[in-house]
């Protein structure tokens, strides 16, 4: 492998904030686009909804395979390969108005939510000591800050542009990622030994698709078709369970994930994914309500889409201070501040519904909350694993935020559908359905926090000490390669 000087740690920083933003708007871009697809596309809006459906499917199956694959071929290496696979999604995207090129095109977007694992992972192995807290907790902000700023982006572009210029932006942008990368990011040495599991990565990817499946289309699929998906899954995890406890290399090491620091943060990763998800789901469509139903403000679709970017500066903003508390007191403490922030932006929510100033104010906190908590939960995984498998944990950890937002979209679409008010023959959703919303994302923000409760106490200790302790960890690693 040819050896080359080391760029600096803020370009390579930059380098790789640039991708998980980008890689995060693509996830959320054809959201606003949505009630005009049908149209569009000349299909019902049930088949629209893949576009949507298929993108957390691959997500969420690619993460840990791609994260696992990053620590045994080479992160830099896989990265690459995972933002050609947004390059691919977002050029199908740009040249066709066929549903079917566009499920294929969104497939493809979706697998890339793997850079961002796998950019913490890098951040890891290359920065200085002093850097390693602050920069992941910049990097696994970039999902949350993609969201923030990609609706209302799109929302400028679908209101004032044919809707396939965002996708060619999105490829453009693409392209000089991929550029940044081979330019400034390096490869790591640091590498795990063994084959790639691949029944493993069958079973887990299996369990993902009738899961995941079950759970995002449990309003529009027959309860017999819903039955059978559920039962496969019940059964196909524990054989993947037991299979992966037995191999010498498998794609997830369940003993270490079992251990209360990583099992407690993954799960309080799910919620925290569960309550950033609905503050995005309601914002928009809340400030968009017909003005008959009493509470709607019939707000543009630009003005719903901007009424998520204070929430984006926060992010960005709160991103360097969560590293800062992280050191100071520990990521634990860090997470149970950002679970509590975020039920305390959903209980201003209850109250802030009837004008845009209130919702945007209620809408930012929850934001300032999911920054936070996002730049906490790497910090807490890599505490608990080894250093050759930090893009696979940290993979792991990004899926379960995933399934987190997977099961948010359908309790809202269902409590949103379920709960209405009618006039002269038309229907829209009650108040009373967004406050629903509102109660059960912020319970799933306070279950969080004392999810927290259980994870073990750390000692917390600079950041140049737990890089230190890195450092140490990844020299025995490569001498034992």
């Amino acid at each position: 492998m040819t050896v080359r000087p080391a760029a600096h740690p803020r370009l390579i920083l930059a380098a790789l904030a640039f991708c998980g933003v980008l890689v995060s708007i693509s996830q959320t871009i054809v959201v606003p686009l949505l009630p005009e697809l049908p149209q569009i596309t000349h299909s019902p809006a049930s088949d629209v909804s893949w576009l949507i459906t298929v993108t957390l499917l691959t997500g969420a199956v690619f993460t840990p395979l791609l994260g696992r694959a990053g620590d045994m071929y080479g992160k830099r290496r896989v990265l690459l390969i995972a933002l050609s696979s947004m390059i691919i999604g977002s050029l199908l995207c740009a040249i066709s108005s066929n549903l079917t090129v566009l499920i294929v095109g969104r497939a493809f977007q979706g697998a890339a939510v793997a850079v961002v694992p796998l950019g913490i992972s890098i951040l890891r192995d290359e920065l200085p000591p002093r850097r390693v807290i602050p920069s992941i907790a910049i990097m696994s902000s970039t999902l949350g800050i993609g969201a923030a700023f990609g609706i209302p982006a799109a929302t400028l572009v679908v209101e004032y542009a044919n809707w396939h210029t965002m996708f060619w932006i999105n490829l453009g942008l693409g392209l000089l990622d991929i550029v940044l990368v081979l330019l400034i990011v390096p490869e790591s040495a640091i590498r795990t030994s063994g084959r790639f599991d691949i029944v493993g990565a069958v079973g887990l990817s299996a369990f993902l698709v009738c899961f995941l499946l079950a759970v995002s289309k449990t309003t529009a699929w027959s309860a017999p078709t819903l039955v059978v998906l559920y039962a496969v899954a019940v059964l196909l995890i524990p054989a993947w369970g037991w299979y992966e406890l037995r191999t010498r290399s498998p794609l997830v090491d369940l003993r270490v994930s079992a251990r209360p620091a990583v099992l407690f943060t993954n799960l309080g990763a799910l919620l925290i994914g569960f309550a950033f998800y609905a503050n995005s789901l309601s914002t928009a469509q809340l400030v968009q309500e017909p003005t008959w139903t009493g509470y709607g403000l019939g707000e543009s679709i630009v003005v719903s889409g901007l009424c998520l970017l204070p929430g984006g500066v926060a992010m960005v903003l709160l991103s360097p201070v969560s590293a800062r508390i992280s050191n100071a007191r520990g990521p634990r403490f860090t997470l149970g501040i950002a679970s509590v922030l975020m039920a305390a932006g959903y209980v201003v929510r209850l109250f802030t519904s009837s004008n845009v100033a209130g919702i945007v104010i209620g809408a930012t906190v929850v934001s300032a909350g999911t920054a936070v908590a996002y730049s906490a939960l790497p910090a807490l995984i890599m505490h608990a694993v080894p250093v050759t498998e930090t893009a696979a944990a940290n993979g792991l950890n990004t899926l379960m935020r995933t399934v987190g937002q997977a099961i948010c979209s359908t309790i809202v679409a269902t409590v949103l559908a379920n709960v209405t008010i009618a006039s002269a023959g038309r229907v829209a959703p009650a108040l009373s359905a967004y406050l629903i919303v509102f109660v059960i994302a912020g319970v799933a923000a306070v279950a969080a926090a004392g999810l927290v409760l259980l994870i073990p106490v750390r000692r917390p200790k600079p950041a140049s000490e737990v890089a230190g302790e890195v450092a140490g960890e990844t020299t025995g690693e490569v001498a034992r390669a």
